[in-house]
This record gives structure tokens, C-alpha cells and sequence, in this order.
């Protein structure tokens, strides 16, 4: 079978939507797929993760793929689209996040191009950008199948959409190294890794820490990621005095020895659509916290097993800052609970197991079928 998977962007792009696509192409290849990807970046720009050599490349660099299309930009980018598909034929497309199942949808109308769109966020996101969202019903009327990484998160959406919807969750590679938790160390470490973004909420999670800081002599706080919100957050930090315990490196490609290095994990978002730096957290043995009020990750997380879940109350710097200080303050406790986490990765969210769910659903709905 003949799969033309689309994305906005794969060049210096580093969210776990792009890591997902990346992992699914590969593994569709090594069980015989033929599989092309199509991006907006310029032609011969590197992806950030790595893709199979044996996927063709399609990078059509119209616009900047690292910015919202305009108006014009959109359409060239609709007629385009169109051009391409029916130049390499595929039996079936597959369109990752909104940005590109959207327009991907209307340049294929008419054409009998079975599509599958791919969403990797919540409705939330859409509730102070209204225009996406309505395009986003729009164009699902248009698609084959509609993916999203959960039944919770189906059933935020209206009827018109959901009839076309099927859960496939998000693939977590099974770690070969885990973290040493528990053990006597020098110096440890919260982590927490995720784009520099009010979504993300670290100011609530640097403000906790700050909180505790005093009492935990040995930790550090390391928040992993980039984004636009990097000079508020540390000017927070300079505000709090809390320049030598909390660190920002920026982004990296080697993310596993992040996770293999810390104690305890933090996901201090108010949203997410799965949490997948919490599910690696997870994957490598590292206990986790984060918020019960929010999705994505009060699915993940099976409070007292593998985690923690804050309840937010009236103060939720105060109640994120009283879990840590607990779960920093007992190694045992770190370590049964990320034992539990890596129980329940390694079983639910493997690569092999998440790739046959996208086995049946190209299968099922390709043209060749």
C-alpha cells in the first residue's frame, strides 16, 4: 500500500506530535509500507527526529512552516496539495494536526483520495481561537477518519464530528535505560519537559519549587523545552532568587538521558491531548505528578501507583508545592511509583501495539481496501 503522510513541519520541530509521526512512518516501513512524507519546509530541510531513508521526502517549502499561514499562503498551499496527491497517487493520505488535515481536506475534495486526519489536542485549545476550530468541524466532514488519542477527548466534540472519530493513542518507546530512583546521589533533579507556553503552566510549577527549595538542599529544578514564554520565566526565576536551583537548557535530541538522569517527573499543564513526555517519564522509571483537573494527564496517571494527581484546590502553586515536597522527600515512595509507571507503558502504549491500530485503520479505509 501506497501511504502519503503530510505535516505541517518536521524541520527544527521538536513537539511530540512530530516524535509520533516520525515513529509511525518508520514502523509502517519496516512492515512494508510504502510511505512518503509531505511537509511545508523548504526543500532538503532536516528534520529534528530522525525519519527512515527509505521515505520519500515531499517538502514543498510554500510559506514559513514555523509560522500561521496567511490567507493567499493558505491557498497556495491548497492547490498544491491537490497537485501533488494526484501526482503520486497514493492509496491514502494521512494528515498529522489540524495545520495540515484541514487544508488537506479541501484540496482533495473530489478527487476519491480516501484522507485521515490525525488531531493531537484537546477542544480546549480551540476555545479562544474560533475560526480554527470552525474549520476544524468543517473539514472533518470531508475526512475519511478522524484520530484523536482518546475516548474522553472524542466525546468533547459534537456529533458531526465524533461519528468519524477513532481513539489510537500515542506510541511510547519502551526504555532500554531507566533512572537510577532511590539511590544516594550527589545532586538530584524534577524535571519537566515541555514547550515554553502558557499551556504548559511552569510558572505555577517554579513557584512551587521555590516554595520547597529551601527544605531540599540537593535538588534542582530542570524545565527541558523552548518557546516564547523563555524571558518571562526567567525573569520569574531572577525574581524568586532561584538562579542556582532552577535550570533551563533548551531543547535536545537526547531526551533519554533527561529522563534517565532525574528523580521525579512534573507536568504542571492546565490541558493536554495525551502527555507524552509524561508517558516517557513513565517509560523510563521515573515517578510523575501532575494536575487532576487536567486531561491527558489524569488518563495517564493512576493516582498512588504511578503518580501523583495534585488536586488544584484555591491555591495550586500551594498544592503542587506540598506533593513535591512529600514525593521528593521519600526515595521508596519514588521508586515503587515509577516502577508502576514503567508496568503500565510498556503494556498499553508500545510502538508494535499502537502501529497495528494504525495497520487496521489504513487498511480498513485506503482505497485499495
Amino acid at each position: 500500500m501506497k501511504v502519503l503522510f503530510a505535516i505541517k513541519r518536521l524541520a527544527s520541530a521538536v513537539g511530540g506530535a512530530e516524535r509520533v509521526f516520525c515513529t509511525v512512518c518508520t514502523e509502517l516501513v519496516n512492515r512494508g509500507y510504502e510511505v512518503s512524507v509531505l511537509t511545508f519546509d523548504p526543500v532538503g530541510g532536516k528534520p529534528f527526529y530522525s525519519l527512515d531513508p527509505r521515505i520519500q521526502r515531499l517538502d514543498l517549502g510554500i510559506g514559513d512552516s514555523s509560522k500561521p499561514a496567511k490567507f493567499m499562503e493558505t491557498l497556495k498551499r491548497i492547490r498544491v496539495l491537490r497537485q501533488v496527491v494526484n501526482l503520486e497517487k497514493p492509496d491514502i493520505v494521512v494528515g498529522f494536526m489540524h495545520s495540515m488535515f484541514v487544508p488537506m481536506a479541501f484540496a482533495l475534495v473530489g478527487t476519491g483520495v480516501p484522507i485521515i486526519g490525525s488531531e493531537h489536542i484537546v477542544p480546549e485549545h480551540y476555545r479562544k481561537r474560533r475560526l480554527q476550530y470552525l474549520l476544524l468541524i468543517l473539514s472533518a466532514t470531508l475526512l475519511n477518519k478522524l484520530t484523536v488519542l482518546s475516548q474522553a477527548i472524542r466525546s468533547q466534540y459534537p456529533a458531526v464530528v465524533r461519528k468519524r472519530m477513532i481513539e489510537v493513542p500515542n506510541p511510547v518507546e519502551v526504555a532500554t535505560h531507566l533512572a537510577n530512583v532511590g539511590a544516594e546521589k550527589e545532586k538530584f533533579t524534577v524535571l519537566s519537559v515541555g514547550r515554553l507556553d502558557p499551556q504548559k503552566d511552569h510558572a505555577t510549577l517554579i513557584r512551587a519549587f521555590a516554595q520547597i527549595a529551601h527544605q531540599f538542599p540537593k535538588w534542582e529544578l530542570k524545565i527541558v523545552g523552548d518557546g516564547y514564554l523563555r524571558c518571562d520565566l526567567e525573569r520569574l526565576i531572577e525574581a524568586l532568587g532561584m538562579q542556582h536551583k532552577v535550570v533551563m537548557p533548551g531543547i535536545t535530541a537526547a531526551i533519554e538521558n533527561e529522563y534517565i538522569s532525574a528523580e521525579v517527573f512534573v507536568m504542571s499543564s492546565r490541558y493536554e491531548a495525551f502527555g507524552l513526555a509524561t508517558a516517557e517519564a513513565m517509560s523510563h522509571g521515573l515517578p510523575v505528578v501532575g494536575f487532576l483537573d487536567c486531561s491527558g494527564t489524569n488518563e495517564l496517571i493512576e493516582a498512588g501507583n504511578t503518580g501523583l494527581l495534585v488536586e488544584p484546590g484555591s491555591d495550586r502553586v500551594s498544592s503542587l508545592a506540598l506533593a513535591l515536597s512529600d514525593l521528593m522527600a521519600c526515595p521508596t515512595w519514588q521508586k515503587r511509583l515509577g516502577e508502576g509507571g514503567w508496568e503500565a507503558i510498556k503494556t498499553k502504549f508500545s510502538p508494535s501495539y499502537v502501529c497495528d491500530v494504525w495497520e487496521d485503520l489504513l487498511n480498513s479505509t485506503s482505497r485499495t481496501n
